[in-house]
């Protein structure tokens, strides 16, 4: 088995090239915002439902779009959306929906600067992920992308914590618990 050494220096990469700026921008607008609504597709889906769960266990009203009791997004609220390729449609058109129509805040987390998915959001986070033979043979498929915003929105969770002083008991006390 390969030591995870050469995914992680990939991703260490990727999350490195993001602004500071950008991701104070991400921290502030989901403190600010009444709510904040997740959606990706696939395996981004399952990342953006990942942080999701961390963002309610730090006190904040979060919904995953798509899901059964997800209420309507509206100005007051940001959207967060995650995509590699920034051109999965469904992950597109809830940008153009949200922003363009409802007004919501759009915020994306993408691996290309140029798509459908930037155009389309206020705000574009960018991980800086050369695709090439070495990249696939090590994480085929998107792997780092995916492993990179896990990583980066666990070190936004982090940071949260430190601004809005939560303690990780705060987080355990909205933990779910099995009754």
């Amino acid at each position: 088995m390969r030591a995870p050494s050469e995914l992680l220096s990939y991703c260490e990469k990727a999350i490195a090239a993001v602004d500071d700026g950008l991701k104070d921008e991400l921290i502030d607008s989901i403190i600010s915002s009444r709510r904040t609504f997740i959606y990706g597709s696939g395996r981004s889906g399952l990342i953006g439902q990942l942080f999701a769960v961390r963002l309610v266990q730090l006190g904040f009203d979060v919904h995953f779009v798509g899901e059964m009791t997800t209420p309507i997004i509206t100005k007051d609220d940001l959207t967060l959306l995650i995509s590699n390729t920034g051109r999965t449609s469904s992950v597109v058109q809830t940008a153009q929906i949200a922003r363009d129509i409802v007004g919501s805040k759009v915020i994306s987390i993408t691996g290309t600067n140029d798509c459908n998915l930037a155009k389309n959001s206020d705000v574009t986070i960018v991980f800086d992920i050369e695709e090439n033979e070495e990249t696939r043979r090590v994480a085929p498929l998107g792997t780092v992308f995916e492993d990179s915003a896990h990583l980066f929105f666990e070190c936004v969770v982090r940071d949260i914590m430190e601004k809005e002083g939560i303690s990780e008991k705060d987080m355990r006390n909205r933990h779910a618990i099995w009754v």
